[in-house]
């Protein structure tokens, strides 16, 4: 008897042992998966944030991510034009900026050529969207050379060599009559032998093999300092007939689009799902094989006679035509099985109380259909959110009806052949934001089921 109790004890000891084993494995793929995709997360948004996204090797620590930058581009930002998040200058306002530079003392220093020159911050629109340019309006230059150092160091080849260190302030003012400048750039070119060491704001751009450096904006605001991409989006995406942000009027017609899908898919996933999960009826059997048969046929079978109809309806250029294009076939098979799993006695006790097939869907079915209903419609919204295929091929025209997915092509044609690709990057990484929060809001009640409990009750 000892023996088999002693047994049984291991046997018992083995089980727990492969469950947790089964189970540290399981959340340890979970974690691994998790990892992967917050870090690809990650990345892209350290990308959108950078000026050149492209450098080789991509630094994981730069510039614009770092808090001794925020609070510099704070304090630059509010001297300019008072504004200590966006910056840019202001009538009234003054900026002082710092280059650091250092040499060999037996070449010796000579005063850098600062400029602030009439440059737009980028390529594609941002031709037409800045007009104003701070060197029209920059009054009392002022370059004079402070806090000269000497010291000793190795040079390029390891020796030992004496260097000289200076310091040259740049101070301006707004001449008071401009209008207010978004930003202020700066240029500080230097001999070949002379060595940038420290700024005010570190450089946006070495340039001339090192001997220039440029600067996108010495008064930034901490948001303009980290976000510029993000404010270039809005700022240089524009309808030039009306002025207005293309990339808003882009995502108005996304969510627009998105909204109207989800309502259609709902209305015709559940009704559909539930004639064809508890109504019996002839050809019932055909109409759901059918259904299989749908999920089988890619879009790009049908898309020719889909647009022929579209266009004979003069639907074209609309978001109706969008909206009218949706496939449901995999939605109306999630909400047959999911009906499928609700226990009879629920409609049966509803059914004895009087109420009819249309009640009993209504008010009985669809609130305990809570986490299919999530389901489907995170899964409509994503798939109307980022549909590319079909906005393009039923909206041509005008610009401004486009939707998110068109619009950044548009912007990637207008940027990407120009190698701009910071602007692609921080619009292509807002377009993922809202189907990001709308899984986070509903994942909770995707996971609750309140079936189970209904039917013990």
């Amino acid at each position: 008897m000892t023996e088999l109790t002693a047994k049984a004890r291991a046997e018992q000891a083995a089980v727990r042992r492969r469950q947790w084993s089964a189970i540290l494995l399981m959340y340890g793929v979970l974690l691994s998966v998790a990892t992967i995709l917050l870090g690809t997360f990650l990345f892209s948004l350290l990308a959108s944030i950078k000026r050149d996204p492209l450098e080789q090797p991509f630094r994981l620590w730069f510039e614009q991510i770092q808090p001794t930058n925020w609070v510099v581009a704070w304090q630059q930002g509010r001297a300019g034009a008072n504004d200590a998040f966006w910056g840019g200058l202001a009538p009234g306002g003054s900026v002082v900026f710092d280059v650091t530079y250092a040499a060999p003392v037996a070449v010796g220093l000579e005063e850098p050529d600062i400029q602030i020159p009439r440059r737009r911050p980028g390529t594609g629109m941002a031709a037409v969207v800045y007009q104003d340019f701070a060197a029209d309006h920059v009054a009392d230059l002022e370059i004079r050379r402070i806090d000269d150092e000497r010291f000793t160091a190795e040079d390029a080849d390891g020796l030992m060599q004496e260097w000289e260190k200076a310091t040259w302030r740049i101070a301006f003012r707004h001449d008071g009559e401009g209008p207010r400048l978004e930003r202020v750039p700066l240029t500080s070119a230097a001999p070949r032998e002379q060595f940038l060491v420290d700024a005010t704001l570190p450089p946006s751009l070495m340039e001339r093999r090192g001997r220039q450096a440029s600067w996108d904006n010495i008064s930034p605001g901490v948001l303009g300092y980290v976000l510029n991409n993000y404010r270039r989006v809005f700022k240089e995406s524009i309808d030039l007939n009306t002025g207005d942000s293309l990339f808003l009027s882009w995502t108005r017609n996304s969510f627009f689009i998105a909204l109207g899908r989800v309502l259609l898919t709902l209305t015709l996933a559940t009704t559909a799902g539930y004639a064809l999960a508890r109504l019996k009826f002839p050809g019932s059997r055909a109409l759901f094989m059918l259904l299989l048969l749908s999920m089988m046929i890619p879009v790009q079978v049908t898309f020719i006679s889909n647009y022929l109809v579209i266009r004979d309806i003069n639907l074209l250029n609309t978001p109706w035509a969008v909206i009218m294009v949706a496939i449901v076939s995999a939605q109306v098979l999630i909400m047959k099985q999911f009906f499928q799993s609700i226990p009879r006695e629920v409609e049966e006790a509803a059914l004895m109380d009087g109420a009819g097939y249309w009640t009993t869907y209504w008010h009985i079915i669809l609130p305990m259909s809570k986490p299919a209903l999530i389901t489907i419609t995170i899964m409509a919204f994503q798939g109307a959110w980022n549909d590319f295929f079909w906005p393009l091929v039923l909206i041509s025209s005008p610009s401004n009806a486009f939707t998110l997915p068109v619009g950044l092509l548009s912007l990637r044609n207008a940027y990407g052949g120009a190698g701009d690709w910071s602007l692609i990057l921080a619009g292509a990484f807002m377009s993922t934001i809202p189907v990001l929060i709308m899984f986070i809001v509903f994942q909770r009640y995707i996971v609750d089921n309140p079936i189970a409990s209904g039917s013990k009750e």
